[in-house]
């Protein structure tokens, strides 16, 4: 109810972001999904966009987009440069993707949460395929971006006419 009541004050511009189209919802869903640790509001604009294209349209495109994003923190993974890997989450995060791998990624991206990035960098330090990291991401983001857009494609309608009498 937050979130909606969040988008439906903010509507004006949310229209803005309706002029790109589906390359726009695929580059803010990258945008917000690249950064490591820093919250970005790629789920809110999912949700307001759900409301104004096909959400399933926006699901496709915002998972694509999101699932190609966290190949930054996999990438630090990778590198060996992540500074995390002493953190009390991650520890409990790693052992995880060592031993579910990409279903753990599947299930930590298509859920709303601040781990997804932990997992992402352990996916790269346990040296997951790419394609593994990609696909299962690609797979859980698509679930949770098109929740999102359909949530936002019926929910906005309501608050609407619960709003105005």
């Amino acid at each position: 109810m937050g979130i909606s009541i969040f988008i439906y004050s903010i509507r004006d511009r949310v229209e803005e972001f309706a002029t790109f189209g589906y390359p726009g919802i695929f580059l803010i869903a990258l945008l917000a999904n690249a950064t490591v640790f820093l919250p970005a509001p790629g789920i809110a604009v999912v949700f307001a966009m759900g409301s104004i294209f096909h959400p399933l349209g926006v699901g496709l495109a915002a998972g694509t987009g999101g699932a190609l994003g966290e190949l930054s923190g996999y990438l630090a993974g990778v590198s060996g440069q992540a500074v995390v890997e002493r953190s009390h989450i991650y520890q409990q995060v790693h052992p995880w993707v060592e031993k579910f791998g990409p279903w753990t990624i599947m299930v930590l991206s298509a859920i709303p949460n601040p781990v997804f990035d932990l997992a992402g960098v352990a996916a790269g330090a346990v040296k997951m395929p790419l394609w593994q990291f990609l696909l299962f991401c690609w797979f859980g983001q698509l679930i949770k971006m098109t929740f999102f857009a359909y949530s936002g494609a019926y929910s906005l309608t309501w608050l609407v006419n619960f709003i105005q009498p």
